[in-house]
């Protein structure tokens, strides 16, 4: 968009966004000053929530702290289950589709299905149900609720992208932010992400200045890693490789229904010059239609050597199709992203994690209470 067209798009939204702040301050106020309820459990329950709307790698994020405590602890996830297809608590199996849980508890669940993965609109009901259920739970992990204040987590993590810093957003609709900005004096945690792997030491210290964080939030910086090419549906005989696709000029059709696309199509730049992308909405549900779209793009492509590309959060909601045909079930992938600690931090950032966990889980609880 037109710089100039953009700042008078957003000077017109800007009384909207005051009432928008106002509201969300009063709602605020109300669960500090505990006129409205926060309810702790007595167990670990950790959030992970941004401040934001739109992608800050929260799945990834996720599954970096399922990994990390799942061979110690018994581990939940719980989340809303946004544009899931049902309304009531559910627990997630191998058998559930993203229209059963949404697709981010169904991506979860598919890369451990040994952990539990629940969903419900209501957080406070969903952790009562959780611990009613598994007497030998040890900890929660709150998917995007750091707007549920309902729920009080013992840790709080907070995600901000790197590219979208707090001090030069504005809040809905005029901008991306959900709450001011200061609202971040509720996290425990902090990380910024999707950092560029080389982010250098001086670009740091002026996240630090420009965050200004209080003596209890500890700070971290990640950034995203890509991994290899996965065949959407596993039937495919000789899978490719990116190394592969870029040694033999592959074209790639590139299917996104992401927040940001962006980065990914920046990292596929360097497997191929020759990228076209089809752009649909963040969490489009895809259809038959859809399917023919796909496949009409894809036949445009004027080079022998072409794949289709996408995400593994688009590929969860492509698997359930039916009626895919060959064209597009032989030559569909994925691509799995995951996250690094930068500046040396990934040990602290796990002894934090775990020592948060080992303190407060429910055993520990229990035996101090006795005490």
């Amino acid at each position: 968009m037109n710089p100039h067209r953009k700042n008078n798009y957003r000077f017109f939204l800007t009384p909207f966004s005051f009432l928008y702040g106002l509201v969300a301050g009063i709602r605020n106020k109300l669960f500090d000053l505990n006129i409205l309820q926060s309810k702790d459990f007595n167990l670990p329950v950790i959030s992970i929530g941004n401040i934001t709307v739109g992608g800050t790698g929260k799945t990834p994020h996720i599954e970096y702290l399922t990994a990390l405590l799942k061979d110690e602890f018994k581990v939940a996830t719980l989340s809303r289950g946004y544009k899931r297809k049902t309304k009531t608590f559910q627990y997630g199996t191998l058998e559930s589709t993203w229209e059963d849980i949404g697709d981010e508890p169904r991506q979860i669940k598919q890369k451990f299905p040994d952990i539990i993965v629940a969903v419900d609109n209501n957080r406070v009901h969903g952790i009562e149900k959780l611990t009613a259920d598994f007497k030998d739970l040890n900890v929660i992990l709150l998917d995007d609720a750091f707007q549920h204040r309902y729920v009080k987590p013992g840790l709080s993590i907070l995600l901000i992208d790197f590219t979208r810093p707090l001090s030069k957003d504005h809040l809905i609709p005029a901008g991306m932010l959900r709450e001011c900005p200061h609202e971040k004096r509720r996290a425990h945690i902090i990380i910024i992400t999707k950092c560029p792997p080389d982010l250098k030491p001086i670009d740091r210290r002026l996240v630090i200045k420009d965050l200004n964080l209080f003596p209890y939030q500890n700070l971290y910086f990640t950034t995203i890693t890509y991994g290899e090419l996965y065949p959407v549906f596993g039937d495919i005989n000789n899978p490719l490789s990116k190394e592969i696709c870029k040694k033999e000029k592959y074209s790639i059709l590139l299917v996104t229904g992401i927040a940001n696309s962006r980065p990914f199509k920046k990292h596929l730049r360097g497997t191929s010059s020759k990228i076209r992308e089809l752009k649909y909405p963040d969490h489009h549900p895809y259809n038959k239609n859809d399917l023919q779209v796909i496949e009409e793009q894809y036949n445009q492509i004027e080079n022998d050597k072409k794949i289709i590309i996408t995400t593994e959060k688009d590929a969860i909601r492509l698997q359930h199709l039916t009626g895919v045909g060959s064209t597009i079930r032989n030559n569909l992938y994925y691509v799995p992203i995951g996250i690094d600690f930068l500046f040396n931090d990934t040990e602290n950032f796990i002894n934090q994690i775990t020592g948060y966990v080992r303190k407060n889980k429910r055993d520990s609880i229990l035996y101090k209470n006795q005490d």
